[in-house]
C-alpha cells in the first residue's frame, strides 16, 4: 500500500443489521437448541470500518442504508462508534438491509445476507467519487479504498475500470465463498490486495489447496498483485512478487465466528498504514483476528 494523506480510508458495500443466534455446543441440520440472539450494526465493509475505528483510524462509509426506523438507528448507531457516515446513500422505499446467521461451537451453521438496498443503490452509492466530493475523474480518489464481495459484478466491474479508481489502493474482500467470483476481476488489477480464506482461494483458481502458502502463490500466478490467505488456525500467508511469508495465528478458544475475516483486514490495513512491516503487520491482523474470534471484542 502506498497511503498519501490527508485522504480517509473509505469502506463501500455493506452496512446493515447482523441478526446472530449463538449456541455454546456443536449444532447440526435441523437442531434446535438454546442460545442467544442479538442484533448488531454489521455487514462486511461497516466491520472493516467499526475494526479500523478499533485501531484508532476514523473510516468513511459509502454504501446505501433505507430511510425506515431500522436505518435510523444504524446510521446513529455508526455515528456513536466514530464512523463517518456523511456519504451513505439513503433511498426512499427500500428497507435497511440484513444478515442473519445461525453460529455454534462448531462454527457457521448458515447464514442469509439480505442486501436488497445495496444491489438496487448501484453506482448511486459512488456518487462523492465522481462528483467531486471524494473525487472525480479528473482528481481521482488516492487514498485507501476497502471494497465489499457485496457489491454487484456490474457495481465491482466499474470500479476495476473506471479512471475514478485509478490512484486508489484497493483492499478487497470477497464477503463469503458465494460471492468470491465476483471479485476475480481484480486477480489482474495492479492496485488491488485481496483478502481471502483458503476455500475462498480455491474457488479463485479453480484448485483445492492444502496451505494458505500455496493458495496465496497459486492467486500470484493468476496475476493477483498482492493476496492475503488465512486459513482458520492454521498459518496464514502474504504473497505478493518479492516473495510469500507465513505467520500462525494465536491460538483460542472460539466464541463467535462472523467478522473474523473483516477484523483480520482491517488490522492489517490499520499496520501498514502506520508502517509496520510485513511480517508485523501480518502478526498484528492474526493477533486482532483471534482476540475476535475469543469473543474479547464483544459488544
Amino acid at each position: 500500500m502506498n497511503v498519501r494523506a490527508p485522504f480517509p480510508i473509505l469502506c463501500i458495500g455493506s452496512v446493515l443489521w447482523d441478526v446472530i443466534g449463538r449456541a455454546s455446543g456443536a449444532m447440526r441440520q435441523g437442531s434446535d437448541v438454546p442460545g442467544r440472539i442479538s442484533r448488531l450494526p454489521g455487514g462486511v465493509a461497516l466491520n472493516i470500518a467499526m475494526a479500523l475505528a478499533r485501531e484508532g483510524l476514523v473510516p468513511t462509509l459509502l454504501s446505501a442504508v433505507g430511510r425506515d426506523p431500522e436505518g435510523d438507528a444504524l446510521i446513529a448507531a455508526c455515528a456513536r462508534l466514530g464512523l463517518i457516515t456523511d456519504h451513505i446513500h439513503r433511498p426512499e422505499g427500500l428497507p435497511t438491509d440484513r444478515y442473519m446467521a445461525v453460529e455454534a461451537a462448531n462454527g457457521l451453521i448458515a447464514a442469509i445476507a439480505d442486501a436488497r438496498t445495496l444491489e438496487a443503490a448501484g453506482a448511486a452509492i459512488l456518487a462523492p467519487l465522481m462528483d467531486g466530493t471524494l473525487g472525480d475523474v479528473g482528481a481521482p480518489y488516492a487514498g485507501i479504498i476497502a471494497l465489499d464481495g457485496n457489491l454487484t459484478e456490474t457495481l465491482l466491474a466499474e470500479i476495476a475500470e473506471s479512471p475514478a479508481f485509478s490512484a486508489a489502493d484497493l483492499c478487497i474482500a470477497p464477503a463469503s465463498p458465494g460471492k468470491v467470483l465476483r471479485i476475480a476481476r481484480f486477480l489482474g488489477h495492479g492496485r488491488s490486495t485481496l483478502y481471502v480464506n483458503l476455500e475462498e482461494a480455491g474457488l479463485l483458481s479453480g484448485c483445492q489447496f492444502k496451505s494458505a502458502e500455496s493458495a496465496a502463490a497459486a492467486l500470484l500466478q493468476r496475476g493477483a498483485a498482492r493476496v492475503l490467505v488465512t486459513d482458520g488456525a492454521r498459518p496464514a500467508a502474504d504473497a505478493r512478487h518479492d516473495g510469500v511469508i507465513t505467520l500462525a495465528p494465536p491460538q483460542v478458544c472460539m466464541a463467535r465466528v462472523t467478522g473474523a475475516g473483516d477484523t483480520f483486514m482491517a488490522a492489517h490495513i490499520a499496520a501498514e498504514t502506520r508502517g509496520h512491516p510485513r511480517e508485523a503487520a501480518l502478526r498484528r491482523a492474526l493477533a486482532a483476528a483471534a482476540r475476535h474470534v475469543s469473543g474479547e471484542t464483544l459488544q
